[in-house]
């Protein structure tokens, strides 16, 4: 396992170098950063050219690259354009995050897990086909219109909910945003779940564990569940890092300062340090995700041993 773990991490080197370098590309190659530091104005060439030299932006690309990359190593992201370091901004940022997709995360383990395996267990019964209707209909509406739909009802009509996040974005005023950010992601584990039961509870070591006469319990914890959630491991432990990046939309509509909500202010404002680093530490959570993953599978499954 170790000898495993240690190729695998000697692995995701060059992964995490080609991804920045692919990230670094695109947002300093296909976009000018400096033209959306004077308003609607055009920048004066001599404005121009004294900001680029600020920012490093007069020397080419590959060099920048370097020097990015030599500074992150010294947990230096640079500084947006207001100033402000970025390390800064993922402090107040990735914590409100972290606890969104956690939140998130829940959602999809407690509740996907228990529909998808209600409907597999009871698979052509009426509770599976209402659960497969609702499923489609969640994975059919936008995020956005779901966000906005609850925030609505709850927040404004019956006053459940406050309509916005406070700064403190404390866990019970995550529950809703952290709903409608894992609801398509929960529609998918609730039936990726259910297809994974269905199928596993007809094979062979199934019907010995009855013919054995052990508990209905035990059969479905210890033997169906075990090797039925293997793909849903797969899909949560990649969704992790999409929930992370992917919490633009659920953070605009609830007003959540989050790392979705930086990026957008980077976006906007095309700054290229603020975007070029958030994303970085997001490609590192996605690299760490799957390696937790595949350890994951030999706890599930004993028959997957790495060597």
């Amino acid at each position: 396992m170790g000898r495993y773990v240690i190729r695998r991490l000697l692995q995701m080197i060059p992964v995490f170098f080609g991804a920045t370098l692919l990230i670094f590309l695109m947002v300093n190659v296909m976009g000018d950063p400096i033209s959306g530091l004077c308003g609607d104005r055009t920048c004066d060439p001599a404005t121009t050219a004294q900001l680029k030299a600020d920012f490093g932006l007069d020397k080419p690309v590959w060099q920048q690259y370097l020097t990015y990359m030599g500074n992150l190593f010294t947990g230096d992201f640079g500084k947006a354009f207001n100033g402000q370091p970025v390390t800064e901004l993922m402090g107040t940022a990735f914590p409100v995050t972290a606890r969104l997709t956690l939140v998130a995360i829940v959602f999809e383990i407690v509740l996907g897990i228990s529909l998808g395996v209600l409907t597999g267990l009871r698979r052509g019964r009426p509770v599976d086909s209402g659960v497969l209707i609702l499923t489609l209909v969640v994975i059919s509406v936008p995020t956005f219109v779901t966000g906005l739909l609850l925030q609505l009802l709850l927040g404004v009509k019956w006053g459940l909910i406050k309509p916005a996040v406070s700064p403190a974005a404390t866990v019970d005023e995550l529950l809703v945003p952290g709903l409608v950010l894992a609801s398509v992601s929960l529609a998918y584990v609730t039936r990726l779940t259910r297809t994974s039961v269905a199928e596993n509870a007809r094979a062979d070591y199934v019907r010995t564990a009855v013919a054995k006469g052990l508990p209905r319990r035990r059969i479905i914890t210890r033997h169906l569940l075990r090797n039925s959630l293997i793909p849903v491991v797969t899909f949560i432990g990649t969704d992790i890092g999409a929930l992370m990046g992917g919490a633009i939309v659920t953070e605009r509509i609830f007003n959540i300062h989050g790392v979705g909500y930086q990026l957008y202010q980077g976006i906007v404002r095309q700054s290229s340090q603020t975007v070029v680093g958030f994303v970085t530490v997001l490609v590192l959570v996605f690299l760490v995700a799957n390696l937790i993953v595949d350890l994951l599978y030999a706890v599930l499954d004993p028959r997957i041993r790495y060597a």
